[in-house]
Protein backbone atom coordinates (compact mmCIF):
# COMPACT_ATOMS: atom_id res chain seq x y z
CA UNK A 1 0.00 0.00 0.00
CA UNK A 2 1.10 3.33 -0.97
CA UNK A 3 1.89 5.77 1.90
CA UNK A 4 -0.22 8.78 1.16
CA UNK A 5 2.63 11.09 3.21
CA UNK A 6 6.05 9.93 1.32
CA UNK A 7 4.69 7.57 -1.63
CA UNK A 8 6.88 4.83 0.26
CA UNK A 9 5.36 1.54 -1.27
CA UNK A 10 5.25 -0.93 1.54
CA UNK A 11 3.78 -0.79 5.06
CA UNK A 12 2.66 -3.07 7.84
CA UNK A 13 -0.85 -3.31 9.05
CA UNK A 14 -1.35 -2.49 12.61
CA UNK A 15 -5.17 -3.47 13.10
CA UNK A 16 -7.81 -4.86 11.14
CA UNK A 17 -11.29 -4.08 11.66
CA UNK A 18 -14.69 -4.95 9.48
CA UNK A 19 -16.93 -2.52 9.05
CA UNK A 20 -20.30 -3.89 8.86
CA UNK A 21 -22.83 -1.69 7.65
CA UNK A 22 -20.37 -1.07 4.26
CA UNK A 23 -19.27 -4.63 4.39
CA UNK A 24 -15.87 -3.40 4.08
CA UNK A 25 -12.27 -3.99 5.73
CA UNK A 26 -11.07 -1.08 8.08
CA UNK A 27 -6.94 -1.23 7.91
CA UNK A 28 -4.84 0.47 10.42
CA UNK A 29 -1.44 1.07 8.62
CA UNK A 30 2.07 2.43 9.18
CA UNK A 31 5.03 3.30 6.61
CA UNK A 32 8.14 1.40 6.95
CA UNK A 33 9.72 4.10 5.69
CA UNK A 34 8.70 7.91 7.11
CA UNK A 35 6.83 5.68 10.61
CA UNK A 36 3.19 7.98 10.08
CA UNK A 37 0.25 5.88 10.22
CA UNK A 38 -3.14 6.12 7.65
CA UNK A 39 -6.29 4.34 7.67
CA UNK A 40 -7.58 2.48 4.40
CA UNK A 41 -10.77 0.55 3.41
CA UNK A 42 -11.35 -2.91 1.76
CA UNK A 43 -14.10 -3.31 -0.30
CA UNK A 44 -14.78 -6.91 -2.07
CA UNK A 45 -15.64 -6.15 -5.48
CA UNK A 46 -18.02 -8.60 -7.15
CA UNK A 47 -18.57 -8.62 -11.12
CA UNK A 48 -22.06 -9.32 -11.37
CA UNK A 49 -23.66 -12.78 -13.44
CA UNK A 50 -24.68 -12.28 -16.48
CA UNK A 51 -27.23 -14.28 -18.22
CA UNK A 52 -27.18 -15.23 -21.97
CA UNK A 53 -30.96 -15.56 -23.53
CA UNK A 54 -32.02 -17.64 -26.03
CA UNK A 55 -32.41 -14.52 -28.69
CA UNK A 56 -28.33 -13.55 -27.35
CA UNK A 57 -29.68 -10.84 -25.80
CA UNK A 58 -27.86 -10.52 -21.82
CA UNK A 59 -29.14 -9.30 -18.85
CA UNK A 60 -28.12 -9.15 -15.49
CA UNK A 61 -28.35 -12.33 -13.58
CA UNK A 62 -32.02 -11.98 -11.32
CA UNK A 63 -32.15 -14.32 -8.79
CA UNK A 64 -35.86 -13.07 -7.71
CA UNK A 65 -36.51 -13.99 -11.48
CA UNK A 66 -35.43 -17.84 -10.77
CA UNK A 67 -37.55 -17.60 -7.39
CA UNK A 68 -40.48 -16.49 -9.04
CA UNK A 69 -39.99 -19.64 -11.65
CA UNK A 70 -39.90 -21.71 -8.96
CA UNK A 71 -42.94 -20.80 -6.96
CA UNK A 72 -44.81 -20.83 -10.33
CA UNK A 73 -43.97 -24.59 -10.56
CA UNK A 74 -44.55 -24.86 -7.00
CA UNK A 75 -47.93 -23.89 -7.25
CA UNK A 76 -50.72 -25.69 -4.73
CA UNK A 77 -47.75 -28.08 -3.94
CA UNK A 78 -46.14 -28.64 -0.58
CA UNK A 79 -43.06 -26.98 -0.61
CA UNK A 80 -42.25 -24.84 1.97
CA UNK A 81 -41.47 -21.64 0.83
CA UNK A 82 -37.80 -21.62 2.85
CA UNK A 83 -37.17 -24.79 0.93
CA UNK A 84 -37.77 -22.57 -3.00
CA UNK A 85 -35.43 -19.80 -1.42
CA UNK A 86 -33.14 -22.34 -0.31
CA UNK A 87 -33.05 -23.93 -3.92
CA UNK A 88 -32.46 -20.41 -5.29
CA UNK A 89 -29.61 -19.79 -2.93
CA UNK A 90 -27.86 -23.05 -3.96
CA UNK A 91 -27.99 -22.48 -7.89
CA UNK A 92 -26.71 -18.95 -7.30
CA UNK A 93 -23.87 -20.75 -5.87
CA UNK A 94 -23.45 -23.17 -8.01
CA UNK A 95 -23.17 -20.42 -11.08
CA UNK A 96 -20.97 -18.40 -8.87
CA UNK A 97 -18.42 -21.39 -7.71
CA UNK A 98 -18.24 -22.26 -11.88
CA UNK A 99 -16.39 -18.76 -11.98
CA UNK A 100 -17.84 -18.52 -15.63
CA UNK A 101 -19.31 -14.53 -15.48
CA UNK A 102 -21.76 -15.61 -18.98
CA UNK A 103 -23.82 -17.99 -18.19
CA UNK A 104 -26.27 -19.32 -20.77
CA UNK A 105 -30.10 -19.30 -19.80
CA UNK A 106 -30.13 -22.75 -20.45
CA UNK A 107 -27.92 -23.43 -18.00
CA UNK A 108 -29.73 -22.00 -15.18
CA UNK A 109 -33.37 -23.66 -16.38
CA UNK A 110 -31.24 -27.21 -16.23
CA UNK A 111 -30.27 -26.40 -12.49
CA UNK A 112 -33.52 -25.61 -11.38
CA UNK A 113 -35.29 -28.77 -12.99
CA UNK A 114 -32.68 -30.91 -11.49
CA UNK A 115 -33.33 -29.00 -8.07
CA UNK A 116 -36.85 -29.84 -8.27
CA UNK A 117 -36.56 -33.45 -9.29
CA UNK A 118 -35.33 -33.79 -5.77
CA UNK A 119 -37.58 -32.30 -3.92
CA UNK A 120 -41.51 -32.11 -5.95
CA UNK A 121 -41.97 -34.38 -9.21
CA UNK A 122 -44.80 -32.82 -9.78
CA UNK A 123 -43.24 -29.32 -9.94
CA UNK A 124 -40.43 -30.21 -12.16
CA UNK A 125 -42.93 -32.06 -14.96
CA UNK A 126 -44.62 -28.09 -14.41
CA UNK A 127 -41.42 -26.20 -14.84
CA UNK A 128 -40.22 -28.68 -17.77
CA UNK A 129 -43.60 -28.57 -19.53
CA UNK A 130 -42.88 -24.48 -19.84
CA UNK A 131 -38.98 -24.34 -19.50
CA UNK A 132 -39.04 -27.31 -22.43
CA UNK A 133 -41.63 -25.93 -24.57
CA UNK A 134 -43.68 -29.18 -25.11
CA UNK A 135 -45.49 -29.33 -28.43
CA UNK A 136 -47.60 -31.71 -27.34
CA UNK A 137 -48.80 -34.83 -25.34
CA UNK A 138 -46.00 -37.60 -26.76
CA UNK A 139 -43.43 -34.82 -26.13
CA UNK A 140 -44.60 -34.36 -22.42
CA UNK A 141 -45.43 -38.12 -21.87
CA UNK A 142 -41.81 -38.98 -23.26
CA UNK A 143 -40.23 -36.38 -20.06
CA UNK A 144 -42.53 -38.29 -17.63
CA UNK A 145 -41.33 -41.81 -19.19
CA UNK A 146 -37.52 -40.40 -18.24
CA UNK A 147 -38.81 -39.33 -14.75
CA UNK A 148 -40.51 -42.60 -14.00
CA UNK A 149 -37.47 -44.71 -14.85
Amino acid sequence: MKCPFCGFLDSKVIETRTVEETNSIRRRRECLECQQRFTTYEKLESIPLVVIKKDKTRETFDREKVLAGIITACEKRQVPTAKMEAMVDEIEQQLLNSLEREIPSSAIGELVMEKLKEVDEVAYVRFASVYRQFKDINTFMEELKKLLS
